[in-house]
C-alpha cells in the first residue's frame, strides 16, 4: 500500500471539502445584497445554486479520485487507512464535523456497493465530539443597565440591513411593548440580566430573521424578530416569544436558511437553546448543512434503534399506487419506498419519481411540502421487520431488496417526518378539528401554489397533520409547476349528445386543469364539505389561479410567513 497515494488521497479530500465551503460561504455572502436591493428573483436562484454545490463537488472530487486510485478504490485497508489520516488533517477545522461527513459521501461514491461502516466511514463522531470554542464573536450582548428602551435601538442599529428603517421610532415602541407584555410581566430585570442576540441573520424567502435570548429570573427566553423590506424601507414585522411558532420557524416543511456560520457547531449549540425542542439534525437542516443533518440523523436513529424493541410496520394511511411507507411506531419518521410496478393509471417510471423528489428538495417549501433524506444501501435489522411487512416489501419493491443473515438492506429509501394522513385525521377529530384542518388543507394548496407548485393529486390522503395542527403535503410523483399548468373553465354542454356523452367532448390537453372538478374529490366529510367550499372558493376560480401565476411570472415573487399574520405588528403592510 502507497504512502504517497494515501497522502495524496486525503489532499484530495480536503481540497474537495475546502472547495465546497468556500463556494457555500461565497454564496451565503450574497445574500444580505439580495436582500437589500429586494431583488427576490436572484435570492430564489442563488438558494437553489447553493443546494447543488454539495453533490457538484463530492462528484468532482470522487472523479479526481478514481483516476488516482484504480484497484484501490475498493481496498478495505486503503479506505482505512485514509480515513485516519484524512482524520488528523482535519483535526483542528471548526467545521470538522462537515469535513467527516464529506468524507463519508465522497466515500460510498467512489467504493462501490459500501453501505454504513464504522471502521471506514465517520459514523458516531460528528456533533458531540466538536471542540466547544469561546462564544465571544457568535453574538452581540447587551446589558441590562442600559434599560429597555437603549438596548431595542442598539439591536436596530446593528442590523440596520444597509436600508433605511421604513419607521424605527415606531419598532422600536412595538418591540418595547412585546417585551413589556410577554416578559416583564412576569419578571424583573436584575444586575445578571442580559441579552444576547446572534450576529449573523438567518434569511429566507424575503425575510430576515435575528435570534436572540433574554436572560432574566434565572432563566433564558428565547426570541426571534422577522425584518421585512418592503417598498417604503426595512421594518421589524413582530417578535416572537412562543416557541411553537419558533419551532415552526425551523420546521422540517421549510426552506433551508441562508446564514453564515463560521463555527456550526457553536451556532447549534445556541439554536439548541433556543429551540430545545428541535433534534441537532433538524437544525444542521434549517443553517443549510442537510447533508450532514443527513449524518446526524443517521447516528439519533442507530441510538434509537438500541434503545428500543418495536417492530417496522407497514405506516397508517390508503396504500399508495407509487410507494410502499413503512414505519417504526416508537421513531418519528417514514421510510418510503418506490414500488417496481405502479399501480393504475400511474404510468411514470421510477426515475421520474426521483426527479419528482429532487425538484422539491431544490425549491421553496414555504412551510407546506415535508423534506426529505434519500438513502441508499439503508439497514435494517433483520428481525425487527414485522412479517407482515416483509411480505408487501417483497411483494412491491422486490428490486430494491436484498438480505443478509440478520439484515434487509434497501438499495434505495426516502426518509421524511411521520404525520397523520389528513384522510384518516378527518375520520376522527371533533368537527372544530375538522373545520379547522380542512382550512388548513385549502391554505396548503395555495400556499404551494404561490410558490409556484401546483400539487397535482390533491386527495387528502396525500396531506398529513403535524402535531402543531399544521397541514403537510407529502406525495410529490404528480407535482408540477404552477406556470405550466393552463387553468380553464369546464365548458358547458348545449346539445344532449354532449350531456351524455361517456367522455369529455371537449379537447384536454395534458396540462389543462379545470378547477371547478375540485369539488368532487376534496373533502368527503359532509359536516365540513360546505363550510370547505365557502372559506377556500378561490379554489374553484380558473381566475384566481391564472392570476396567481401572472404574480409569479412577473418575478415578483410571493413571501411565505412562518408565522400568523394576525401576530404582524403591522397586518397587511406591503412586501
Amino acid at each position: 500500500m502507497s504512502e504517497k497515494l494515501i497522502d495524496e488521497t486525503s489532499l484530495v479530500l480536503l481540497a474537495g471539502f475546502d472547495t465546497y465551503v468556500r463556494d457555500f460561504n461565497e454564496l451565503t455572502d450574497l445574500t444580505p445584497a439580495f436582500f437589500k436591493a429586494r431583488d427576490w428573483k436572484a435570492m430564489q436562484q442563488n438558494h437553489r445554486k447553493r443546494l447543488r454545490l454539495y453533490k457538484d463537488q463530492v462528484s468532482a472530487t470522487r472523479q479526481l479520485l478514481s483516476e488516482m486510485l484504480l484497484e484501490n478504490a475498493n481496498s478495505f485497508d486503503f479506505w482505512k487507512t485514509a480515513k485516519s489520516h484524512y482524520s488528523l488533517l482535519i483535526s483542528n477545522k471548526k467545521d470538522k464535523e462537515l469535513a467527516e461527513t464529506f468524507f463519508n459521501s465522497v466515500i460510498r461514491k467512489s467504493y462501490s456497493g459500501l453501505a454504513i461502516n464504522e471502521d471506514l466511514m465517520f459514523v458516531h463522531e460528528g456533533y458531540n465530539s466538536c471542540v466547544i470554542y469561546p462564544n465571544d464573536n457568535l453574538y452581540h450582548s447587551y446589558p441590562s443597565d442600559w434599560g429597555l428602551k437603549k438596548i431595542i435601538q442598539k439591536i436596530l442599529e446593528d442590523f440596520d440591513f444597509g436600508v433605511p428603517y421604513m419607521n424605527k421610532e415606531e419598532d422600536i415602541e412595538f418591540l418595547i411593548k412585546s417585551v413589556k407584555d410577554v416578559i416583564l410581566t412576569r419578571y424583573i430585570p436584575s444586575a445578571e440580566s442580559t441579552t444576547q442576540v446572534l450576529k449573523s441573520v438567518f434569511y429566507r424567502n424575503k425575510g430576515a430573521y435575528v435570534i436572540g435570548r433574554i436572560k432574566i429570573g434565572n432563566k433564558w427566553m428565547p426570541f426571534i424578530i422577522p425584518f421585512l423590506n418592503g417598498p417604503k424601507g426595512v421594518f421589524a414585522d413582530t417578535m416572537i416569544f412562543d416557541p411553537n411558532l419558533m419551532s415552526g420557524l425551523f420546521s422540517f416543511s421549510r426552506s433551508y436558511f441562508m446564514v453564515k456560520a463560521d463555527i456550526p457547531s457553536q451556532m447549534i449549540s445556541f439554536l439548541n437553546a433556543v429551540i430545545p425542542n428541535k433534534k441537532i439534525h433538524e437544525l444542521y437542516n434549517a443553517i443549510g448543512f442537510n447533508k450532514h443533518g443527513k449524518t446526524e440523523f443517521y447516528k439519533d436513529f442507530l441510538n434509537h434503534l438500541s434503545q428500543s424493541k418495536d417492530n417496522f410496520v407497514l405506516a397508517e394511511g390508503v396504500k399508495g399506487m407509487v410507494m410502499t411507507v413503512f414505519t417504526l411506531p416508537s421513531y418519528n419518521v417514514v421510510f418510503k419506498m418506490i414500488k417496481d410496478y405502479f399501480d393504475p393509471p400511474k404510468t411514470m417510471t421510477r426515475q421520474e419519481v426521483r426527479e419528482k423528489y429532487k425538484m422539491v428538495g431544490l425549491h421553496d417549501r414555504v412551510g407546506r411540502m415535508a423534506d426529505t433524506h434519500e438513502f441508499e444501501e439503508f439497514h435494517l435489522p433483520l428481525n425487527r421487520i414485522d412479517p407482515t411487512l416483509l411480505e408487501e416489501l417483497r411483494s412491491t419493491v422486490n428490486s430494491l431488496l436484498y438480505t443478509t443473515s440478520d439484515e434487509l438492506i434497501l438499495k434505495h429509501v426516502y426518509i421524511e417526518r411521520r404525520m397523520v394522513p389528513l384522510n384518516i385525521y378527518l375520520e376522527n377529530c371533533t368537527t372544530e378539528e375538522a373545520r379547522q384542518a380542512v382550512e388548513e388543507y385549502g391554505d396548503s394548496i395555495l400556499e404551494m401554489a404561490k410558490a409556484n407548485i401546483f400539487a397535482g393529486d390533491m386527495m387528502t390522503k396525500n396531506f398529513g397533520v403535524t402535531r402543531q395542527k399544521r397541514v403537510i403535503f407529502y406525495d410529490y410523483d404528480e407535482i408540477e409547476f404552477l406556470t405550466d399548468m393552463n387553468f380553464r373553465e369546464k365548458p358547458i354542454p348545449e346539445t344532449y349528445e354532449q350531456i351524455y356523452a361517456s367522455s369529455p367532448w371537449y379537447d384536454i390537453a395534458q396540462n389543462d386543469v379545470f378547477p371547478q372538478d375540485f369539488k368532487r374529490f376534496m373533502i368527503g366529510r359532509h359536516d365540513v364539505k360546505n363550510h370547505f367550499f365557502d372559506f377556500h372558493t378561490e379554489l374553484f376560480n380558473p381566475d384566481n389561479w391564472k392570476k396567481i401565476q401572472a404574480k409569479i411570472l412577473s418575478g415578483q415573487g410571493i413571501h411565505a410567513f412562518s408565522y400568523p399574520q394576525k401576530i404582524r405588528f403591522r397586518p397587511g403592510e406591503e412586501i
